[in-house]
C-alpha cells in the first residue's frame, strides 16, 4: 500500500525592482531578500541579490532606475508564512561610507498576473539624544544587522 505524500504547490516570482524615489540622495544601490515561513522552500532562482549603483535620472522625476530582475520559485504545503520581499537601499554619506537609506517589505502578490507595488521605505532612528549625536559624530547611522527583521512581526515595538 502506497503512503500518501503531502501535496505541494509552487509559487513562481518573476519581476523586477524597477526604480525608487529618494530625492535627497544619489548613487544608490539596492539589496533584496525573501522572508518566508517554515513550510516554504526555494526550489529555483536566487533568494537574495544586489543591484548596480544608479544615479538619478536627468528628468523632472529624478528617479533612480535599477530594472533589477528577480526570479525565484518556492514550494510549500501551506500558505501560512507567504513570502515577503525585503528591500534595503544603500548609498554614500558625506564621508563616502555606505549607509542605509531605506528599508521596506511587501508580501508577494497572492493572485497570479501582472502586479506593481510601491514599497514605503524607512530608516531606523536612535532612541536617545546621546545615540543620535554619537551616530552623527561618527558618521554611522543605525542599521539592522539582519534586514529580514523588517518583515517579521515579533519584536517590532520600536521599528518604523
Amino acid at each position: 500500500m502506497a503512503t500518501a505524500s503531502p501535496s505541494v504547490f509552487l509559487l513562481m516570482v518573476n519581476g523586477q525592482v524597477e526604480s525608487a524615489q529618494f530625492p535627497e540622495y544619489d548613487d544608490l544601490y539596492c539589496k533584496y531578500c525573501f522572508v518566508y515561513g517554515q513550510d516554504w522552500a526555494p526550489t529555483a532562482g536566487l533568494e537574495e541579490g544586489i543591484s548596480q549603483i544608479t544615479s538619478k535620472s536627468q528628468d523632472v522625476r529624478q528617479a533612480l532606475v535599477w530594472n533589477f530582475p528577480i526570479d525565484v520559485t518556492f514550494k510549500s504545503t501551506n500558505p501560512y508564512g507567504w513570502p515577503q520581499i525585503v528591500l534595503s537601499v544603500y548609498g554614500p554619506d558625506v564621508f563616502g561610507n555606505d549607509v542605509v537609506r531605506g528599508y521596506g517589505a511587501v508580501h508577494v502578490p497572492f493572485s497570479p498576473g501582472r502586479h506593481k507595488r510601491t514599497i514605503p521605505m524607512f530608516v531606523p532612528e536612535s532612541t536617545s539624544k546621546l545615540q543620535k549625536f554619537t551616530s552623527w559624530f561618527m558618521g554611522r547611522r543605525p542599521e539592522y544587522t539582519d534586514p529580514k527583521v523588517v518583515a517579521q512581526g515579533e519584536g517590532r515595538e520600536g521599528l518604523g
